[in-house]
């Protein structure tokens, strides 16, 4: 690849196709169990099991999906192609769990047979979950691949997941912002309210982010096409160390997030007694991170992507428990922690991306293979399985302690003292196990780019043989 930099253009627009991932992930962590449980009236256990059951199908659509796009051959390149045709399913998909009828509507199967008693309700969440997942990984899975190809360069990697991510980030504190302006202007406020709104700006901007990203962005077209197995790609991908070391990392570090992200709604509203204005944590939580990014890709830069990343975990670790010490109508008492909380998070989502560009390349530089889409298949898996592992054991543990997250609903003292250990302890816990995993990791600026020269000597005797 070419050593001259990306011009802001290109990364303006390839960023672009971040903002429907980024505006859908809170939602669909946070609101939408909340919702269909607290509004809608699922069952804790069922709205957990149905996400455990989407998540599960992904086993096979992710690493397959992975597999295709590497082999995929068009004129068009082999990761926009992707990207376009996710468009239908995912916009289908939102528009179905978004605004759901007020009686369930049929779907093409019925697992109760199997004694998994989901319901009219449960049935229909699932099959519309397995649709959005499906098409969330045409669309991430190339599109993330695409971005560990337009460079080869370690600093300049960070920069493209530095714009991705601040135009995703920019994009979710608007749609948030959007709700949080309906309730004070309008009195258009409350759970179902904020779902609509979210639901319209995704509907808006899924079409109109990706088609700007795929028709303005050149795609890399000297690729080859592998002919290997799919077995023999996960098993040369298990073998390289720094590829295990960031995936059980990342996969700890987002489970922590998960489980936090799904329990803030029921923290706002059993211990501050907050019921509206919730939308304001996340207004001050996605702010602090789009402030954050500029520091934390200087960071990076100046003293290596894992070290950085370090800080930010430990800086959050000792944050979180300060939740614990707020109760009855100490709601905008968390902003000032979430603030600090939310420019520590910025490296939760900047600096692993930005690692898996450099792990692709080392596996490059042991078997010659260019699988960048299989890699991110397997990143894209592991973060599907903590979103349905956080959801069962966060809803399986609320449904063991009694918890009622009906709105107006009473809970005994030692329900939220439950619900307050899981949420101020649980993320701390997962972040401290992230921090081991990446211990000792081993590709710093210096080895990245002698594995470069490495990659780039040997293409160019390929060429001249």
């Amino acid at each position: 690849m070419t050593k001259k930099k990306l011009p802001k253009k290109t990364l303006f627009f390839y960023g672009l196709s971040e903002m429907p991932l980024s505006i859908a992930s809170l939602p669909l962590l946070a609101f939408i169990p909340n919702y269909y449980v607290s509004d809608l009236g699922l069952d804790f256990a069922v709205v957990a099991l149905v996400m455990l059951l989407a998540r599960s199908f992904d086993a096979v659509t992710d690493p397959l999906i992975g597999f295709l796009s590497d082999r995929t051959d068009t004129r068009w390149g082999r990761r926009r192609i992707w990207m376009f045709f996710s468009m239908p399913l995912l916009m289908l998909a939102t528009y179905k769990i978004f605004f759901p009828e007020s009686s369930w509507e049929w779907v093409p199967f019925n697992l109760d047979f199997l004694s998994f008693n989901l319901g009219a309700g449960g049935h229909y969440l699932l099959f519309w979950f397995l649709v959005l997942w499906f098409g969330w990984s045409m669309l991430f899975i190339p599109y993330y691949s695409w971005a560990a190809e337009l460079s080869s360069d370690y600093n300049e990697r960070s920069t493209i997941v530095g714009w991705r991510m601040f135009i995703g980030t920019f994009g979710n504190a608007i749609s948030k912002f959007l709700p949080a302006i309906a309730l004070f202007l309008f009195a258009f406020g409350g759970a179902e309210e904020t779902i609509i709104i979210i639901g319209f700006c995704l509907l808006i901007v899924i079409p109109i982010t990706i088609c700007l990203s795929v028709f303005n962005v050149p795609e890399r077209m000297d690729y080859q096409v592998k002919q290997g197995s799919l077995k023999e790609g996960l098993v040369a991908m298990w073998k390289n160390k720094a590829f295990r070391q960031l995936i059980f990392a990342y996969f700890f570090n987002y489970l922590g997030v998960t489980l936090s992200t799904l329990t803030v709604m029921f923290f706002i509203r059993g211990v501050t007694g907050e019921e509206e204005q919730g939308i304001l944590y996340f207004v001050f939580y996605y702010v602090a991170n789009l402030l954050g990014i500029p520091f934390w890709l200087w960071l990076s830069k100046t003293i290596g992507k894992h070290n950085a990343w370090k800080i930010g975990l430990l800086v959050f670790t000792f944050l979180q428990p300060c939740y614990f010490f707020l109760g009855e109508g100490d709601y905008y008492w968390m902003f000032p922690i979430t603030f600090i909380a939310g420019l520590a998070g910025s490296t939760f989502h900047l600096i692993p991306h930005a690692m898996k560009a450099d792990v692709i390349d080392y596996d490059t530089h042991l078997t010659g293979e260019d699988r960048a889409a299989q890699f991110f298949a397997a990143w894209s898996f592991i973060t599907k399985m903590a979103i349905a592992i956080a959801p069962f054991f966060a809803f399986t543990y609320l449904d063991l302690i009694g918890f009622d997250s009906t709105p107006g609903a009473i809970n005994s003292p030692e329900q939220i003292l439950g619900l307050k250990i899981l949420f101020c302890f649980g993320l701390p816990l997962f972040l401290l196990l992230t921090i081991l995993c990446i211990r000792n990791y081993p590709i710093t600026q210096e080895k990245q780019e002698e594995i470069r020269r490495e990659i780039d000597l040997k293409k160019q005797q390929t060429q001249g043989a």
